[in-house]
């Protein structure tokens, strides 16, 4: 099952809520939450405080992805704002799969991720212990980027690793997905499509959250037959 998630970087701050219930409305199955520190990536957006608020106003799980340094010093507060999944990056330090397991004793789903320049090989060794692994398809740290294609051979490594390892973890792609391009994405093994400008920015989020999800399933399905 294919599962579109908006991200709220690309929607309007000034009426988050409205936004969220939006797209909610509209068909999303989650809502992403994109939170960078200044340090990891060169840019600052929010913290626990905007998720617990985001969660006020949606049930849909909420996939919060911390592009932060030290995310071991963190993730306990964006566990109690609210949070289902919490992703953190191969790239912080050596000490991922402590922040993992510390995120699944926190009752949540961990997800690693990895950078659009960072060999798979990096997260291989943590993907028996999460929920889910985000593949970036931009460079982390702004909205609105232009989708990196070469990153397609990274999704179908995954899958085809997955597969060989008999593991169940979901494939989540961030950066760039829209309209066009979702089938490609799916067809490549994404379940997960993070989805920012590409539903903020059109006009009808429910007919866009529809045909990127119709066009996706259709990829997915020629793709297993």
């Amino acid at each position: 099952m294919i599962r579109i998630a908006a991200s709220i970087l690309s929607a309007d701050f000034a009426r988050l809520g409205e936004e969220v219930e939006a797209v909610t409305q509209a068909g999303a199955d989650w809502i992403h939450l994109d939170v960078m520190d200044g340090h990891f990536v060169p840019n600052l957006t929010i913290g626990p405080d905007v998720v617990r608020a985001v969660r006020r106003h949606t049930s849909l799980p909420l996939d919060t992805h911390l592009m932060i340094e030290h995310p071991e010093r963190f993730v306990q507060a964006f566990a109690e704002a609210g949070s289902d999944y919490i992703s953190v990056h191969v790239e912080i330090a050596s000490n991922v799969a402590s922040v993992l397991d510390r995120i699944r004793d926190l009752g949540k789903e961990p997800a690693v991720v990895v950078n659009p320049d960072t060999p798979l090989e990096r997260a291989l060794p943590f993907l028996d212990r999460v929920a889910m692994l985000l593949i970036m398809s931009v460079h982390p740290g702004f909205a609105a980027q232009a989708f990196i294609e070469s990153v397609l051979l990274k999704i179908r490594q995954a899958a085809e690793y997955r597969a060989q390892r008999g593991l169940s973890f979901l494939i989540e792609v961030d950066g760039g997905i829209k309209v066009h391009n979702a089938a490609q994405v799916a067809a490549a093994g994404a379940d997960v499509l993070v989805s920012g400008s590409g539903i903020f920015a059109t006009g009808n989020y429910s007919a866009t959250i529809a045909e990127m999800r119709r066009r996706a399933e259709v990829a997915r399905k020629k793709g297993i037959e």
